[in-house]
C-alpha cells in the first residue's frame, strides 16, 4: 500500500486548492445571486463546514491513527454496514472526480480551446493525473508544492492589477436586509469547504501527526480569505451584475486594461484554473484510489489507477449533458449529497466512535 510520507505543510498546501480551484471562477456569481452586495460575507459563513470537516476528521484519526475513512468504518459501525458506507463513500468521490473533470473541461473548451471536442480535454487531464496518483502521495505533494506558489503569484496579479477599476460604492448598503441573504448564499460553498474532510486520507501518512489539526485549520483559513477576497473584487468591480457572469473572474481578467498596453490577461486565470484543478482532481483521485485497494484489500493501489481515471471520465461525460445541467445539479441536489457523505455521516461515526471508546474504558474500569 501507500509507503510515502508527508509533511503538515504539504497536506494543508494540497488542501488548498481542493477547495480553492473549483470555487474561485464560479463562487461569486453563485452567491451573489442570493447574497447580493453582502456576497462577501458567504464564504465566511461556509467556512464553518470546513472548520467542522478538519475537526471531525483529526478527531476519527485520533481513534483510529493508522486508518482511513474505509477502513474505520468497518471498526466503528461493523464489517458489513462498514463496508456498505465505505462503497458509498468511494462512489460519491468518484463521482464528484468525474464532475469535477467535466467542470474542468467545460471551461477550458468554453473559453479557450473552442474546436478541441471536450473529451479529448478530459482525458488529457485523467491521464496526467492519474500518472501523478500512481507515483504516490509524495509525488502529488511534491507536485502541488511547485504549483502553490506559481497558483498564489498569480492571482495576486490579478487582485492588484483590478484595484485601479474598483468601486468601493457597490458594497453598499451593508447587510441592507439583514444576515439572511449572505447566510443563504453560503449554502453552495459549503459543500466546497466540505471537501476538506479528505484531510482524512492524508492524515495516517503524515511524519508529524500532532501537526495535522493545526495545518488543516490554517489551510481552512488560507481558503476562506481567498474566497473572500475573490468575492469582494467582483463586488466592487461588477456590482449587482455580477450573478449574470458564470465566471466572474474570467471577465475581471478582461476588464484589465492598464494605458493600452497590459490587457487580455485571460492566459493568467487559465493558469490557475488549471494548476489548481489538476492537485484537486489528484486528491480525489488518489482517495479514491487508496481507498479502492483499502474496501478490496489489495497489497498494491498502483493496478487499479487507470481503470479507476477510466471510471472518471466516463462518469464525466454521463453526468451532464451540457455547462447549464451541470452548474443546475451543482446549485441544487449536490450540495445536501456532499454534505450527507462529508459531514453528516463522518459526525455520526465519531459520535458512535465516541460512545464506543467511552464503553470499552466502563468495562476495563469494571474488570
Amino acid at each position: 500500500m501507500e509507503k510515502g510520507k508527508i509533511s503538515a505543510v504539504q497536506m494543508a498546501i494540497l488542501l488548498y486548492p481542493t477547495v480553492v480551484a473549483t470555487a474561485i471562477l464560479i463562487l461569486p456569481a453563485t452567491t451573489g445571486q442570493f447574497a447580493k452586495q453582502d456576497m462577501w460575507l458567504s464564504p465566511i459563513w461556509a467556512s464553518l463546514f470546513g472548520y467542522l470537516a478538519v475537526i471531525i476528521a483529526y478527531r476519527l484519526h485520533h481513534y483510529y491513527p493508522q486508518k482511513t475513512f474505509v477502513q474505520y468504518s468497518e471498526k466503528i459501525v461493523g464489517k458489513f454496514p462498514g463496508k456498505l458506507l465505505g462503497l458509498g463513500f468511494l462512489f460519491f468521490v468518484l463521482h464528484t472526480n468525474g464532475m469535477i473533470l467535466r467542470d474542468y473541461a467545460e471551461f477550458v473548451t468554453g473559453n479557450f480551446l473552442l474546436q478541441t471536442p471536450i473529451i479529448v480535454t478530459i482525458m488529457t487531464m485523467a491521464f496526467v493525473c492519474a500518472l501523478a496518483v500512481r507515483g504516490g502521495l509524495e509525488v502529488i505533494a511534491r507536485s502541488s508544492q511547485i504549483f502553490f506558489p506559481v497558483f498564489i503569484v498569480l492571482f495576486l496579479v490579478i487582485v492588484l492589477l483590478l484595484i485601479p477599476a474598483l468601486e468601493p460604492k457597490n458594497i453598499f448598503p451593508v447587510m441592507e436586509e439583514g444576515v439572511n441573504p449572505s447566510i443563504v448564499g453560503a449554502i453552495i460553498p459549503s459543500q466546497w469547504f466540505s471537501e476538506l474532510f479528505l484531510i482524512s486520507f492524508l492524515l495516517p501518512y503524515l511524519r508529524k501527526k500532532e501537526n495535522g489539526l493545526k495545518w488543516g485549520l490554517i489551510s481552512t483559513v488560507l481558503i476562506l480569505v481567498t474566497l473572500v477576497i475573490t468575492n469582494l473584487f467582483s463586488l466592487l468591480l461588477f456590482g449587482d451584475i455580477t450573478p449574470s457572469f458564470n465566471y466572474p473572474v474570467m471577465d475581471a481578467a478582461r476588464y484589465i486594461n492598464i494605458a493600452e498596453f497590459l490587457q487580455h490577461v485571460e492566459s493568467i486565470v487559465m493558469a490557475i484554473w488549471v494548476t489548481g484543478m489538476f492537485v484537486k482532481i489528484c486528491i480525489f483521485s488518489y482517495v479514491v484510489v487508496i481507498g479502492t485497494a483499502q474496501w478490496l484489500h489489495l497489497s498494491d493501489y498502483r493496478p487499479i489507477v487507470f481503470p479507476i481515471g477510466f471510471l472518471s471520465v466516463s462518469i464525466s461525460m454521463w453526468s451532464a449533458s451540457n455547462a447549464q445541467e451541470l452548474t443546475h445539479f451543482t446549485n441544487t441536489s449536490w450540495t445536501f449529497y456532499a454534505c450527507l457523505f462529508l459531514i453528516v455521516i463522518p459526525l455520526v461515526l465519531l459520535l458512535t466512535a465516541k460512545l464506543r471508546n467511552k464503553f470499552q474504558k466502563s468495562s476495563n474500569t469494571e474488570r
